[in-house]
């Protein structure tokens, strides 16, 4: 709890940012990690990504959104986003979180401010992830992405589901009636165990099952995992259920598991990757690793990984 709360604090005092910069390691773990603060930064390292066979999502990092203003401006670097991937040509599509666009303020304003940046792309051809965020947002988001997916369909816009919240089996049975595209995820937020599995074991357990349902759904789905024991029971199940490897792709993070990655796409698997850029960089960093201080040495790790 000392760590946690210590983190948080630090999350929150934005004028440490260049201080802590200035220290070689800790430019080296978030230059790790996050693709830099401006479009054409995280452009480049698109690039590099594509380059090493894998496709990319926009991540634009921004938090605790609170002014009306700022959720515009959200909704214009998205535009500018899509607009970016159209000029250079690299293989990606676009994660939001809506949040940054007025959820805290007004559902309504929240759904709004999404629609356009879902509308933009579905005249692209391209498409728009919808993260999902801390338990008290679930429903509401889920209730935001029903409606742009009775908008814009299954090819346009998709959405996130947690394998650590106790009610997302169900959740995934009413989302595949639609049907709608759904990337699985563990789930990072710190949650209380009345909603959320507080054992790994039970998390993972519920992880294959749900992955298990979305490649038996016929419907093109992200397993979104850096856990190599959830990717063998993936390749696993895919293949004595003759699923073919064009049916599904697999999603990590920008930095994590940079090998996994190379060898997953050499292997003949879908692979993307999710690249977090911005200026909101130091509270987003900050904030992963309060919501579980263990995800310290989980980045630790990586940060000495190929």
């Amino acid at each position: 709890m000392v760590a946690r709360s210590a983190l948080i604090y630090l999350s929150r005092q934005e004028g440490l940012k260049d201080f802590a910069t200035q220290f070689p390691l800790f430019k080296k773990l978030t230059a790790r990690f996050v693709a830099g603060e401006t479009i054409e930064q995280a452009a480049d390292a698109i690039r590099e990504i594509n380059a090493r066979g894998a496709s990319a999502s926009f991540d634009h990092l921004n938090e605790s959104v609170s002014r009306v203003a700022e959720t515009e401006e959200e909704v214009r670097e998205y535009l500018r986003v899509l607009s970016r991937i159209d000029d250079t040509g690299i293989r990606s599509n676009v994660s939001i979180k809506l949040t940054q666009f007025g959820l805290g303020i007004d559902s309504e304003l929240a759904y709004k401010n999404a629609r356009v940046v879902v509308e933009d792309a579905a005249r692209r051809g391209n498409f728009v992830r919808v993260d999902m965020e801390g338990s008290d947002v679930t429903q509401i988001t889920i209730d935001i992405f029903k409606r742009l997916h009775a908008e814009y369909g299954e090819n346009t816009v998709g959405i996130v589901m947690q394998s650590y919240l106790r009610r997302t089996v169900d959740d995934v049975k009413d989302i595949l009636k639609m049907p709608a595209r759904i990337r699985i995820c563990k789930g990072a937020y710190n949650e209380p165990a009345s909603v959320a599995f507080p054992d790994k074991k039970d998390v993972d357990d519920n992880y294959v099952r749900i992955m298990q349902m979305l490649l038996s759904s016929g419907v093109y789905h992200g397993i979104a995992t850096h856990d190599e024991k959830m990717i063998e029971a993936t390749v696993s199940f895919a293949a004595k259920n003759n699923i073919g490897k064009e049916a599904f792709e697999f999603q990590m993070l920008y930095g994590v598991r940079r090998d996994l990655q190379e060898q997953l796409a050499r292997d003949g698997f879908n692979m993307r990757v999710y690249v977090p850029y911005g200026a909101a960089w130091y509270p987003y960093f900050m904030r992963r690793l309060a919501e579980r201080p263990a995800n310290v040495w989980f980045i630790a790790k990586n940060l000495f990984r190929p």
